[in-house]
C-alpha cells in the first residue's frame, strides 16, 4: 500500500490527525505555554473579575470585563495553534543533487597510481570538486548569494535558512521558537507576531485590572495597601506574574516591530549585525508593514496527505574520482586477480617455449660448426605445442654455458629439469641420445618422468 508524505517525511517535525497539522519535535513544550496562559486567566476570571461584576453593575460592565477576558484568551490561543500546528514554509527535498549545476572542467586530474589521470579519462567526465557551493541571485537589483544545502539537496533561496532543530530548509526563516514548538518562516511570522502582540495585551490587561481592584477594596475599607493585598493576594500575585511576563513578551513584541519595520528576521539581524551589510530587502517602513500584515501569505508547498509518488528510473549517475581510479588501477579486485593469473599462466607458457627456442637455436648452432646431424627429429620432438616438455628451472641465471669451447648443460639444471609429458617411450630416447651425441652430454643426465 502507497504511504503518504507525512509517513515518509525526513524531517524531525511531527504529525498528527493524519498529516493535517505539522509540528516542531519540540511539541511537548506547548504544554508549558498553553498552562502559562491558561492558569492566570482562570485565577483573574475567579477572584477578580467575577467580583468586579459587583463594582461595575449598574453599567453591566462588570460582565464585560469576564467576558473580554476570556475571548481574548481564546484569540491568544486561537493565533497560539495557527503559528504552531501549521507548515511555516518548509521547502520541499531535492531526491538527488540538482546535475545541471555542475561545473565539468576537462583540465582537472587525479593522481592515480603516482601518476595524474584526466578527470575525463575514457571520454568520462567527473563532476568532483568542481561542484558550485554557492552561487548569486539578483534581489532588488543587487546580487545576494545562496548556498547549497547538503542535506535538503538543494539551493536555498534568499532568506531561506536549515533549521537543525526541525532538520528542514524554511523560507524566510525567522527563529525556532521553543515556546510554540515550531519554526518560525514566511508562512507562520504574522501568526507569531500576532501572537506575541496579543499575548502582551492580555498581560496589560490582567495587571491593570487586578490593580483596579486593589485600589477598589482600599477604598471600601479606608485602609492601605497591604489591607487591601491581605483582601486579595490573588490580584498581588497576577501582578506579579504579568510584570514579570511583560519583560519577555512585552520585549520580544517591541523587537519583531523593529524588525518588520526594517524588513529583517531574527536570523539576519543577530547573524551580519557586524557585516554593516546593504539590507537589499528594506522598501520603507511603511512598504515593509504592509509586506508582513496585507500581502497573501502563500500556500505551503508541501501536501503531507498526498501519497508517495514511485521515483521514476533515473540515467546512471556520473562517474566519480574515485569510480574513475578504481577503473584506472583494474576495476573489480576479484577480475584483477583472475587476469593476473592468467598472464601469469601466459608468461610461464612464453618463457617454456623460449628455452625450448634456445635449445634448438643452440643446436643449430653447434651443427653449423660440427658434422651434421638431422635436426628435423629435434624439431619434431621440442616444436610441437601439445608434446612440448614443461621445463622448470630454480636458478635464475642462465641454464646453459661454455666450457672449452663447447655446450654443455649445466648439472645443477640437468638436476633440476622435470619432463612431464609427451614422452613415448623408446623412441624419445633414441631422439635424446641422438642430442647428447651431439652436445657431448650423457644421456644419463635426463630425467624421465
Amino acid at each position: 500500500m502507497a504511504k503518504r508524505v507525512y509517513e515518509v517525511w525526513k524531517g524531525s517535525n511531527k504529525f498528527i490527525l493524519g498529516g493535517r497539522l505539522i509540528f516542531g519535535p519540540d511539541a511537548k513544550s506547548l504544554l508549558v505555554t498553553l498552562l502559562l496562559i491558561i492558569a492566570p486567566v482562570v485565577i483573574f476570571c475567579v477572584f477578580v473579575a467575577w467580583h468586579l461584576r459587583h463594582e461595575f453593575s449598574s453599567y453591566n460592565a462588570g460582565y464585560a470585563i469576564l467576558v473580554v477576558a476570556i475571548v481574548f484568551t481564546i484569540y491568544v490561543l486561537v493565533l497560539l495553534f495557527l503559528t504552531s500546528a501549521r507548515d511555516p514554509g518548509i521547502i520541499p527535498r531535492n531526491a538527488h543533487p540538482p546535475e545541471e549545476e555542475f561545473r565539468y572542467d576537462p583540465s582537472v586530474s587525479i593522481d592515480v597510481g603516482g601518476r595524474q589521470v584526466a578527470a575525463n579519462a575514457g571520454g568520462r567526465q567527473t563532476p568532483s570538486l568542481q561542484f558550485p557551493r554557492t552561487k548569486e541571485v539578483i534581489v532588488n537589483g543587487i546580487p545576494v548569494r545562496v548556498k547549497y544545502c547538503d542535506t535538503c539537496m538543494l539551493y536555498r533561496p534568499p532568506r531561506c535558512s536549515h533549521c537543525s532543530i526541525c532538520n528542514n530548509c524554511v523560507e524566510r526563516f525567522d527563529h525556532h521558537c521553543p515556546w510554540v514548538g515550531q519554526c518560525i518562516g514566511q508562512c507562520n511570522y504574522r501568526y507569531f507576531f500576532l501572537f506575541v502582540s496579543s499575548a502582551t495585551l492580555l498581560c496589560i490587561y490582567v495587571f491593570s485590572l487586578s490593580a483596579l481592584y486593589i485600589k477598589i477594596l482600599m477604598d471600601d475599607y479606608h485602609g492601605t495597601v497591604w489591607k487591601a493585598m491581605k483582601e486579595s493576594p490573588a490580584s498581588v500575585i497576577l501582578m506579579a506574574y504579568c510584570f514579570i511576563s511583560l519583560w519577555f513578551v512585552g520585549g520580544l513584541t517591541g523587537f519583531h516591530l523593529y524588525l518588520i519595520g526594517t524588513n529583517q528576521t531574527t536570523y539576519e539581524n543577530f547573524r551580519y549585525r557586524a557585516d554593516n551589510r546593504i539590507n537589499v530587502y528594506n522598501r520603507g517602513c511603511l512598504n515593509n508593514f504592509f509586506e508582513v500584515f496585507c500581502t497573501e501569505l502563500k500556500p505551503s508547498r508541501n501536501n503531507f496527505r498526498a501519497f508517495v509518488e514511485e521515483e521514476l528510473q533515473r540515467p546512471p549517475p556520473l562517474p566519480t574520482a574515485r569510480e574513475i581510479e578504481s577503473d584506472e588501477l583494474g576495476g573489480d579486485p576479484r577480475s584483477k586477480v583472475e587476469d593476473d593469473l592468467d598472464i601469469g599462466e601466459d608468461l610461464l607458457k612464453i618463457s617454456q617455449r623460449r628455452n625450448i627456442e634456445e635449445i634448438d637455436e643452440d643446436i643449430r648452432s653447434r651443427g653449423s660448426n660440427g658434422p651434421p646431424h638431422n635436426t628435423s627429429e629435434v624439431d619434431s620432438a621440442l616444436g610441437s605445442d601439445h608434446r612440448a616438455p614443461t621445463i622448470r628451472s630454480d636458478a635464475r641465471h642462465s641454464s646453459w654455458g661454455r666450457r672449452s669451447g663447447s655446450w654443455e648443460i649445466a648439472p645443477e639444471v640437468i638436476g633440476n629439469t622435470n619432463v612431464t609429458e609427451g614422452w613415448e617411450g623408446n623412441a624419445i630416447d633414441q631422439k635424446l641420445a641422438i642430442m647428447s651425441r651431439e652436445l657431448n652430454v650423457f644421456p644419463s643426465g635426463v630425467k624421465h618422468i
